[in-house]
Formats: C-alpha cells, sequence, structure tokens
C-alpha cells in the first residue's frame, strides 16, 4: 500500500499524524466533526489507538476521543 493512500483514522498508530481528506458520514456526525475541527487539510496526531476502545487524537491543539465508528468515518493520509 502507498503511503499516500486515503485510509480512516482508526488505521494510525499511536504517535501518527495524517491530514484529514474528508468527512465519510451524516450530516449529523460530519457538522459534530466540523465544529471540534475535523476538516479537509486539519492535521491529526494519535495519541492512543489500542486497536479496540476510543481513539484519542489531537487535533488543532485540543484533545479528543473519538469512538471506534467515528475515526472510521475520518478519511486521512499518513503524514
Amino acid at each position: 500500500m502507498s503511503d499516500m493512500a486515503v485510509i480512516s483514522l482508526d488505521r494510525l498508530s499511536a504517535g501518527e499524524i495524517g491530514a484529514i481528506q474528508y468527512l465519510d458520514g451524516g450530516r449529523g456526525l460530519i457538522s459534530r466533526l466540523a465544529a471540534l475541527g475535523f476538516t479537509p487539510g486539519a492535521k491529526v496526531t494519535i495519541v492512543q489507538n489500542f486497536g479496540r476502545g476510543p481513539v484519542i487524537v489531537e487535533v488543532r491543539h485540543a484533545r479528543i476521543a473519538l469512538g471506534r465508528g467515528e475515526a472510521q468515518k475520518v478519511m486521512v493520509k499518513r503524514k
């Protein structure tokens, strides 16, 4: 797989950085994530991802815990 492939946020490991490409969900989820700072081009750093349970990320200088299902809807490219 190419490093430039678009993947879901939950596939990154702790310490990895991604650039948000798009959000893949319903209007409610997309507007909530956008309000939290998950917008195209924003850099996201994975703080914690154990492969189950919540994914803790840092986006726009804020730490946010996303459910695994939510993290699967945030599409990123590795940086």
